[in-house]
């Protein structure tokens, strides 16, 4: 979580420009809040599990970011957390799974699919490749967040400008993808 907190910080300026094309130009400052809000919500009570780590920041990315970046990315954290369960230690393979549910679960909360426009262009094949390696996972997820400058957005803030959204990344897509290389950096 430090070295995701990390990325977004260094990198909210350049997500908040993005969303200021097809957003609320808030993306970068409202998840630079709330990752900061993250860092100190575990530095106050480290968590003891995985899992409770992600349950942890998914809570405190609820209650301090705004628009739809809080419950999507709160959904994601807490259901992956809640996969992993109380295990100590994690494979590799039981984090693929439990991204797997938690990416499920934002789909499920967002209406959204692969194609949309949307984060989930980065998070699935992310939450796929992770059975192959992490560094497969950050790639992947970086290949779908620029997947997204030719579509039309199909859900979400972008999706009322209609073909105007075309020719942008999507913030959501970029930011996810920024967690995931954060992710593949930690886990080496």
């Amino acid at each position: 979580m430090a070295a995701a907190a990390s990325a977004v910080d260094r990198e909210a300026d350049r997500l908040t420009e993005l969303d200021s094309a097809i957003g609320d130009a808030d993306h970068g400052a409202n998840l630079r809040r709330g990752f900061a809000a993250v860092t100190a919500a575990l530095e106050k009570e480290p968590p003891a599990t995985p899992g409770a780590v992600l349950l942890t920041a998914g809570r405190q990315l609820i209650s301090t970011v705004g628009g739809a970046s809080g419950p999507l990315y709160g959904t994601l954290l807490r259901r992956t957390g809640k996969a992993l369960g109380e295990a100590e230690r994690v494979s590799r393979a039981a984090l693929g799974e439990a991204l797997t549910a938690g990416v499920a679960a934002v789909a499920q909360l967002g209406g959204a699919q692969p194609g949309d426009k949307t984060m989930l262009d980065a998070l699935v094949p992310a939450a796929d490749a992770l059975a192959t390696s992490f560094a497969a996972a950050r790639e992947a997820a970086e290949a779908g967040a620029l997947a997204t400058v030719p579509m039309r957005a199909r859900k979400g803030r972008a999706s009322y400008l209609g073909e105007r959204s075309v020719g942008h990344q999507d913030p959501g897509a970029t930011s996810s993808a920024l967690l995931l290389a954060a992710l593949a950096e930690v886990a080496g």
